[in-house]
């Protein structure tokens, strides 16, 4: 096995006690035996998003089928400048005064449809879409004041105040998805049926969906990689039984199992299967945070005393060894470790200590009452995966021990995101957020105050604080890498003293696959990339 590395991104959670315990074969990574053209590559997805638009919905829940049909400008990689690979552009420069960032697009590229790709398709995408409706870029883009096009193959991106080009380059994987101008201009982008029916220029085209048992995806006959793909079909077979994935793939049933599809506790006894690898790369630009979200419109919730006191409750190490299985770290804020560039560790703690706990709420007003219970909340777990389920148990239980009844309600996954980020039906809520590569992606949008309520992993508890919102704005248009970087440490330390939520845990995944499967985890975000290169040797 080769030894990748994406300096500050990488981020190996529990790599080297999984793979000492595991058979992980080297043909997982091979790259110079002959390539097999053709065949299905069957894989398990555990939800069906209802919007599958990575240009509106920057998830990995939507990312996973949607980034083999619809492509962003530019992809994460190992070894690529700046971490990252050239996908629509070719090359991006950006403007000394953070006012401007060119792009110069790939020529010869058609949608599936068979109209051409151009400049005006990034115009259309970044000024309709990622600045209007993305849950992330509309953060990211809010500067964006227009896209020039002076010919097919260039777009300049300008902005009304200074932008960091570091940022818009940190963005590129996750926050550019391209659409066809030509299937989107004119209708309602929100509800075009084309949100589903994907039109891309993606290595793989859109073929049917069949609600309750697959997507599937064909071949894309035309796509301008070179003798790629090489499958001829991709079939996400849905199993949203997590613990079905590891039967499914000792029966043959399926061929891969992405995003710890196969459940912790399962992976020592999966390993030792026959003809089944064990993988924990290809996450490093995808890690998860496991946070407690605050509705701070609850009176008791706005004391800062209370969340400190809730803080306190939780023993991070039983998270990160029963949850989790030690395939994890406990959190210090916001900004997960592995980020050498922004991260700091100089922040409040709230080491697991109950007897203080209950002490600050006796010092907040909030006694006992005769049955023990200081007063009620509505707790919402995140169903995505099996650890935020998990979570909320406990948190209930650890709740329980200073005098807080919590009340689990567990939702599907659009019930819950309607309940939590549009109609703010919760107290606590357990969310698994994602870093995206630099704190303005998709960190900052969780405390800053004034998002429109229905924007999902946003800050939709109602926290406002006037210098978090400062710092903020400030860092989104520094251009100075330094002076950013000190703002970033500005925000974690008042994330952390003042929690507009709690971290708690950060955590990357586990990709079980067999043998016959090829090219899998070669760039940090390859569950979430085109899989143009992915083959699988015929029996």
């Amino acid at each position: 096995m080769r030894n990748l590395s994406l300096s500050r991104r990488t981020f190996l959670i529990g790599a080297s006690a999984l793979l000492a315990s595991t058979s992980l074969s080297s043909k997982a990574f091979a790259q110079s035996e002959p390539v097999t053209r053709g065949g299905r590559l069957v894989v398990a997805a555990d939800s069906e998003p209802r919007n599958l638009n990575p240009a509106i919905v920057a998830s990995n829940g939507v990312f996973f089928v949607a980034s083999k049909v619809i492509e962003p400008l530019a992809e994460a990689s190992f070894d690529g400048e700046n971490g990252l690979a050239p996908r629509l552009a070719l090359s991006w420069e950006g403007s000394d005064d953070g006012l401007s960032a060119t792009f110069h697009l790939r020529e010869n590229v058609s949608w599936h449809d068979g109209k051409s790709f151009s400049s005006a398709d990034v115009a259309f995408s970044a000024m309709e879409v990622w600045k209007k409706l993305q849950n992330l870029g509309r953060v990211v883009f809010k500067n964006l004041e227009a896209v020039e096009t002076p010919d097919d193959h260039t777009a300049i991106f300008k902005f009304s105040a200074p932008t960091p080009f570091q940022l818009i380059r940190n963005a590129l994987p996750a926050l550019s998805s391209v659409l066809p101008a030509h299937v989107y201009s004119g209708t309602d982008i929100a509800s075009n049926p084309a949100n589903e029916q994907l039109v891309g220029t993606g290595p793989f085209k859109y073929a049917e969906h069949k609600a309750g048992e697959y997507y599937r995806l064909t071949r894309n006959e035309n796509y301008w990689g070179e003798g790629e793909p090489y499958l001829d079909e991709i079939i996400y077979r849905v199993l949203a039984d997590r613990s079905a994935a590891a039967g499914a793939l000792e029966a043959e049933e399926i061929d891969l199992a992405a995003f710890s599809a196969v459940p912790l506790a399962d992976l020592a006894r999966i390993a030792k299967v026959p003809g089944l690898s064990v993988l924990s790369k290809g996450y490093e630009a995808l890690t998860y945070q496991l946070v407690v979200e605050i509705n701070h419109r609850r009176k008791e919730l706005a004391d800062v005393q209370v969340r400190r006191a809730i803080a306190h409750a939780i023993d991070r190490d039983f998270v990160v060894n029963t949850i989790f299985l030690g395939y994890a770290h406990s959190s210090t804020g916001p900004v997960p470790r592995y980020d050498k560039q922004f991260y700091t560790d100089k922040v409040a703690a709230y080491p697991f200590d109950v007897a203080k706990a209950n002490q600050l709420l006796d010092d907040a007003g909030y006694k006992r009452g005769s049955d023990g219970v200081r007063f009620s909340l509505k707790l919402l777990p995140a169903p995505y995966f099996n650890e935020t389920r998990q979570f909320g148990d406990y948190l209930r239980q650890a709740l329980a021990a200073i005098g807080i009844d919590a009340r689990l309600v567990n939702n599907d996954s659009a019930a819950h995101q309607k309940a939590v980020y549009t109609d703010h039906d919760f107290d606590l809520a357990v969310a698994p957020p994602v870093y995206r590569g630099d704190p303005a992606i998709s960190t900052t949008i969780l405390v800053e105050s004034g998002l429109p309520a229905g924007v999902p992993f946003s800050n939709q508890g109602g926290y406002a604080n006037a210098e978090m919102d400062k710092i903020i704005a400030s860092a989104a248009k520094t251009i100075d890498e330094t002076a950013r970087t000190a703002l970033y440490h500005q925000f974690q330390a008042l994330v952390e003293d003042d929690l507009p939520l709690i971290n708690v845990a950060e955590w990357g995944f586990i990709t079980v696959a067999r043998d016959r499967v090829r090219n899998i985890a070669d760039n940090p975000r390859w569950a979430t990339s085109n899989w143009s290169n992915v083959w699988v040797q015929q029996d």
